[in-house]
């Protein structure tokens, strides 16, 4: 497939009307299948003036991101591609069709009344007769498609410590010491929430900024914070009844003044995920962009895989396409794919993007290390050059800037 080449052209046009400014801007699209995807408005001059974002005589939804200072919005495959601002008029408001919603220890993010994501930020206990060494909070379930299907898994019987989508590390050397944050049961660490620097909600998105601490319990005086992380959350509206993105960062420090090693394993860090108990070896397949499989996909590095199964009607599909950023160390990235024979023959599905799969990290003091990692949840079929043209956006993103005189 061609490559999608997005030039931008930006043209700034102050009217000499009284009371009024027009910054007018438009994308030339190239070869290459288009998409919908978020773009970036930097407001430089704009500052704490009412804008008003038009595409034709129609009214574009955005989100303000007042530290940035920048708007969000989605530029859509069906829109022309000219835009306007208009400023210093009465600014023309969109309803709040995101929000994200606390409850019993679960912030749920929503699309109107329909929850979609599902962040745990207080403790769970697994069920009843579990040892409870497998508690745990900061992880992201349920995950749900658009129709309704939960895709997520937590607690299964054959692995307690699996939960949903996390990233915790697994075989790391602190000092001359190994320590596990992944496997719970055997005691030796765990990432739990601490607190949110920030809770959105919009027109265009909604999302979070939680602070989870990855915690060392095998040190001799009492536990201690090994990494500090932030981990951040968008669900974007892709003005589609079929597909929903999410953006999930993790940008990590370590305070230990040796600094941590993370040790090449298949498993650790990056973006797990447990799918649902209804996907086993029969009914659920991986395709990577390097061609590969559900039976060859295990170890090998892509920029994307898209991940489909049986959808719960047994009438269709649906899945997650899985996006690498060109910025992520190790990229295109290693995966962990579980064998189709896995789980006693039933060939349970599992997807990593495993960042230290064959190299090992040093992570050094008070250096901050990111990884960014974007899902497209969608019900139905998507396409290699549907998940081609999405990553291309993930990994070259629309930023446009008024230009000013």
């Amino acid at each position: 497939m061609k490559n999608i080449f997005l030039i931008v052209f930006v043209v700034f046009l102050i009217s000499c009307q009284e009371n009024k400014k027009d910054y007018n801007f438009y994308l030339q699209e190239g070869s290459g299948l288009l998409i919908n995807t978020p773009v970036s408005l930097e407001l430089e001059e704009l500052k704490d003036e009412n804008v008003s974002l038009l595409n034709g005589d129609d009214i574009i939804p955005f989100d303000l991101d007042t530290v940035a200072n920048k708007i969000w919005f989605i530029h859509q495959k069906n829109r022309t591609d000219e835009y306007q601002i208009l400023v210093n008029n009465k600014p023309v408001h969109t309803a709040q069709k995101f929000s994200a919603v606390k409850n019993e220890g679960d912030l749920m993010l929503q699309n109107s009344s329909n929850a979609l994501v599902g962040y745990r930020y207080g403790m769970h206990y697994p069920p009843k007769g579990v040892d409870t060494i497998f508690k745990k909070s900061g992880f992201i379930h349920p995950i749900i498609t658009p129709k309704g299907d939960t895709l997520t898994r937590i607690n299964p019987p054959d692995h307690w410590h699996h939960y949903g989508v996390w990233g915790p590390w697994t075989h790391t050397r602190i000092d001359t010491m190994r320590v596990d944050f992944w496997n719970l049961g055997d005691g030796q660490g765990t990432v739990l929430f601490k607190e949110f620097n920030e809770i959105s909600n919009g027109a265009v998105s909604t999302g979070f900024n939680a602070v989870q601490e990855h915690i060392d319990y095998k040190t001799q005086t009492e536990p201690q914070v090994a990494l500090n992380e932030n981990l951040q959350i968008r669900l974007w509206d892709l003005g589609r009844e079929d597909r929903y993105m999410l953006d999930y960062t993790s940008s990590f420090t370590t305070p230990l003044a040796e600094g941590i090693l993370f040790e090449a394993y298949r498993y650790g860090g990056g973006l797990g995920m447990r799918f649902t108990e209804r996907w086993h070896k029969d009914n659920c397949k991986v395709l990577t962009s390097e061609g590969e499989d559900r039976l060859t996909a295990d170890g090998t590095n892509a920029k994307w895989a898209i991940v489909t199964g049986e959808s719960s009607d047994g009438k269709g599909t649906n899945g997650i396409l899985f996006l690498s950023n060109p910025n992520n160390r190790m990229h295109p990235e290693p995966m962990r794919v579980w064998p189709i024979d896995g789980n006693g023959g039933r060939g349970d599905m599992f997807f990593e993007f495993c960042p230290i799969r064959h190299v090992e990290w040093q992570i050094e003091p008070n250096k901050e290390y990111e990884l960014k990692y974007r899902m497209i949840v969608f019900d139905g079929e998507l396409y290699k050059e549907e998940a081609e043209a999405y990553w291309q956006s993930f990994a070259n993103p629309l930023e446009l800037k008024p230009i000013a005189n």
